[in-house]
C-alpha cells in the first residue's frame, strides 16, 4: 500500500530532524542543522536495504517514488522559510558547514560511483 511508503518517509524525515537538531545544538546553534537531507539519506539506505533483502513490496515502493518525485519541490519551500542572513550574522558556522557539505559531497561522488558498479571478473576483462 502506497501509505506504507508515506509512513517510511515520515520516520525517516522525524529522525532526520532529530538527528539535525541535536547536530545543531552541538554547533552551539539554536537550528536544524541538515535534517531534511539527512532524513533523505536515511530514506534511500532505507528503501535500498528493503529492496535488497526483499521487504519492499511494489505498493510501498511506489509510495516511496510519489515522495521522491515531489522532493525537490518541498526542500525548495523549506529552504525558503530558512533565514539565512540571521545564519550568516550568527557566525561563520553557516559558511563553514556549507563548505563542508560541498567538500564532502565531492568526494562521495567517486565512492559512490565505485559502488554502484558492478565487480568485474577476470573472464570479463579478458573479453
Amino acid at each position: 500500500m502506497t501509505i506504507y511508503g508515506t509512513a517510511l518517509l515520515s520516520i525517516c524525515l522525524l529522525a532526520g530532524v532529530s538527528i539535525g537538531k541535536v547536530l545543531g545544538k552541538l554547533a552551539g546553534v539554536d537550528a536544524d542543522i541538515g535534517g531534511v537531507g539527512i532524513a533523505m539519506l536515511l530514506l534511500i539506505f532505507s528503501t535500498d536495504w528493503l529492496r535488497r533483502t526483499g521487504r519492499l513490496k511494489p505498493p510501498t515502493e511506489l509510495g516511496v517514488s510519489f515522495w521522491g518525485l515531489i522532493y525537490i519541490p518541498i526542500v525548495v519551500a523549506m529552504a525558503a522559510s530558512q533565514n539565512v542572513l540571521a545564519a550568516l550574522k550568527a557566525g561563520a558556522v553557516a559558511v563553514v558547514a556549507g563548505i563542508a557539505v560541498v567538500v564532502v559531497s565531492f568526494g562521495l561522488v567517486g565512492v559512490l560511483a565505485r559502488y554502484g558498479q558492478p565487480a568485474v571478473t577476470a573472464e570479463q576483462e579478458s573479453e
